[in-house]
């Protein structure tokens, strides 16, 4: 396929391209350039008046409490989502296969229809879980990364006597492991240090929630007197998700052990958690992906994400960061952390992209694009969206 007359955000710094041709072969950009000539047979498409983009890297999800939207509204963040006893964990356990499954569907499409090409989810619920949303996928031609997690977890007394991984566990999770991409860890309050340094053995993806919340801070503590993220780095975690409320050394060492950060600020918020500290994250050198978090609190968009994120931290901070590092974070920086050939336009990257109609009613007249596309675009400015390089959305 020759697409042609496109402007576009090219490679890792996402440089702003007027005017280019694009060749996709066998799945991926195998060409980028101003001008090329059309081979034999070769289907060609003029994109004049579009942008292509990369698609949306949702660095951080759980899909499977599409059902409960908004259920708790006004509960804490424990009675909402604590992993054993938050109204979350009950709706998994209270509701058939086939209901989850089906809102898990309908998550995907939205997914997908607001240019997220790839998500990684944190799936909860052992094997069963996994497989569940492995099934709901195979139809469905999204990008998917599934972190599983055995149905485990270690109360106050447990983690202080710092009792190890239970044997009769460990066929349970070797074959959880063979079936999903890597392991979700809850976090470290719910989990020994001998039990992270048997998770940090297993040879796939391995990530953990950490430092969201102020009494998850507090309660690392208060049970081994050391920091959340000290005993989450147990696990030796490519990423962790949230950092909301991590301190400066914290972050320090977590830029050095960790490929990277997943914040999630819409959720944090809507959990009355605050927003994490992006200028000293990224003063530190932290990369930082976003992720839109429960489905049960938070809707599936990016598009929302980073203008949130954009506004908020202004707001708060009363310092602005530049839109092309929060466009970055929903897709470059993705791709980094993910240590996957998605995230960018660039020769040899995946197909992975978005058609952006450049003279959509809210973003004509383009002066900025970054801008524009951070806190400006949304669903309705996409024309299509490519995985693969197969067009699954909409029509150029």
């Amino acid at each position: 396929m020759l697409i042609k007359n496109i402007s576009l955000l090219s490679g890792s710094e996402l440089d702003y391209v007027p005017n280019s041709h694009v060749r996709i072969k066998n799945n991926k950009f195998q060409k980028i350039q101003s001008k090329i000539a059309l081979d034999a047979k070769e289907e060609s498409i003029d994109c004049e008046g579009l942008m292509l983009i990369p698609g949306f890297i949702n660095a951080h999800t759980h899909i499977g409490d599409s059902v409960g939207k908004d259920i708790s509204l006004n509960n804490s963040a424990d009675q909402k989502i604590h992993p054993i006893f938050g109204a979350k964990s009950k709706i998994l356990k209270n509701t058939s296969n086939d209901i989850l499954a089906n809102f898990m569907k309908n998550t995907c499409h939205s997914m997908i229809r607001k240019g997220i090409t790839t998500f990684v989810d944190f799936r909860e619920s052992g094997l069963e879980g996994v497989n569940l949303l492995k099934k709901v996928v195979s139809d469905i031609p999204i990008r998917s990364i599934i972190l599983g997690r055995i149905e485990f977890y270690q109360g106050s007394s447990e983690i202080k006597k710092n009792q190890s991984f239970p044997k009769e566990k460990i066929e349970e999770l070797s074959s959880l492991i063979k079936n999903c991409d890597g392991v979700g860890i809850s976090g470290a309050n719910e989990n020994s240090t001998s039990v992270l340094k048997f998770y940090s053995k297993t040879s796939k993806i391995r990530a953990i929630h950490a430092s969201e919340t102020k009494e998850s801070v507090a309660k690392s503590k208060k049970i081994s007197g050391k920091s959340e993220t000290t005993r989450a780095l147990f696990l030796k975690p490519h990423f962790l998700i949230h950092m909301t409320n991590a301190t400066k050394n914290d972050l320090k060492t977590a830029s050095k052990k960790t490929r990277g950060i997943v914040i999630c600020p819409r959720a944090n918020s809507s959990l009355a958690e605050g927003i994490p500290d992006i200028e000293i994250m990224q003063k530190i050198g932290c990369t930082l992906a976003l992720g839109t978090d429960n489905v049960m609190i938070n809707s599936p968009d990016m598009f929302r994400e980073m203008d949130f994120l954009w506004k908020a931290t202004m707001g708060i901070n009363k310092k602005r960061i530049a839109p092309k590092e929060i466009l970055k974070m929903a897709t470059v920086n993705g791709g980094k952390i993910l240590q996957k050939n998605i995230g960018q336009i660039k020769t040899g990257q995946i197909a992975d992209c978005i058609f952006l109609d450049k003279h959509a009613l809210d973003l004509e007249p383009m002066h900025d694009p970054y801008a524009s596309i951070v806190h400006r675009a949304s669903e309705s400015a996409i024309k299509a969206v490519m995985i693969g390089g197969k067009i699954i959305h909409g029509k150029i």
